[in-house]
C-alpha cells in the first residue's frame, strides 16, 4: 500500500532536517544519498521513496533555503510602498536575513554555500526568480519616470551589479562588517537619482560622460 501523501511530505521534511544536520557537521561537499540514508537509519531504497534522485533532494533543500527570501520578495513586490522604498526593502530585507543567518552559524552558512556551488543549476532558477521580481519593481519605477533611456533588462543588470555585495551571500564571508543598511540606502538613492540619465549634454542619451577604456 502506498504511503499517504501527508506521510510522504512529513518524511521529506524529516529527511531535510537530517540533511541540514549532516551539512552542519561535515560540510556540504559530496553529500551522498547513501550517507543520508545511513544517518536517517533507513536503506537507500527506502530513501528513494521520498526523493527519487539526489537532484530531487537538492531541489528540496534549495527550496527550503530560499523560501524566506521568496516570501520577502513577494511581500515587497505586492506592498503599497513608494517605488524607491520598495526597491530598498527588496534588497535590504533579504540582506538582513542572510546576515543574521551567517552571524548565527558562520560555518553552517559556508557549508550551504558549498552545497549551492556544487549544484548551481538548481540555484540558478532562484537567481532568475529574483530578477523576475526585480524587473517588476523596475517597470514600476520606469512608469514614474525613473531610469530613463534604459530597457528593463539593462536596468536589472546594472542594478544587480551595483547592489551585488548585498544580494550575494558569499560577499558576507569577507565583507560582513563593511556592509550596512545605511550604505545600501545610499546606493538605492543613487540608482534613482542618476541611473540611466546623461550628465554630459555632448553625450548621447544614457551614455556615460567618462571615456570607456578597452
Amino acid at each position: 500500500m502506498a504511503r499517504p501523501q501527508t506521510d510522504i511530505e512529513a518524511g521529506r521534511q524529516e529527511l531535510l532536517d537530517i540533511c541540514e544536520e549532516l551539512v552542519r557537521k561535515r560540510g556540504g561537499v559530496d553529500l551522498s544519498m547513501t550517507e543520508l540514508a545511513a544517518a536517517a537509519g533507513m536503506s537507500p531504497a527506502n530513501l528513494y521513496r521520498f526523493f527519487e534522485s539526489k537532484d530531487a533532494l537538492m531541489e528540496a533543500a534549495a527550496g527550503r533555503w530560499f523560501a524566506p527570501k521568496i516570501a520577502i520578495m513577494e511581500e515587497v513586490v505586492a506592498a503599497d510602498l513608494p517605488v524607491r522604498d520598495k526597491m530598498y526593502q527588496f534588497f535590504a530585507r533579504r540582506f538582513v536575513w542572510m546576515r543574521d543567518e551567517y552571524r548565527a552559524e558562520p560555518e553552517f552558512f559556508k557549508s550551504y554555500l558549498e552545497l549551492g556551488d556544487e549544484h548551481f543549476e538548481v540555484v540558478r532558477g532562484y537567481v532568475d526568480l529574483g530578477d523576475h521580481y526585480l524587473s517588476q519593481i523596475v517597470a514600476e519605477a520606469m512608469g514614474e519616470g525613473y531610469l530613463p533611456d534604459l530597457s528593463i533588462d539593462d536596468a536589472v543588470s546594472l542594478i544587480n551589479q551595483m547592489v551585488q555585495p548585498y544580494c550575494n551571500p558569499e560577499a558576507l564571508l569577507y565583507l560582513d562588517h563593511k556592509l550596512s543598511e545605511g550604505k545600501l540606502a545610499r546606493i538605492i538613492d543613487t540608482i534613482f537619482i542618476g541611473l540611466g540619465r546623461s550628465f554630459d549634454t555632448k553625450s548621447g542619451p544614457g551614455q556615460p560622460h567618462i571615456k570607456i577604456v578597452s
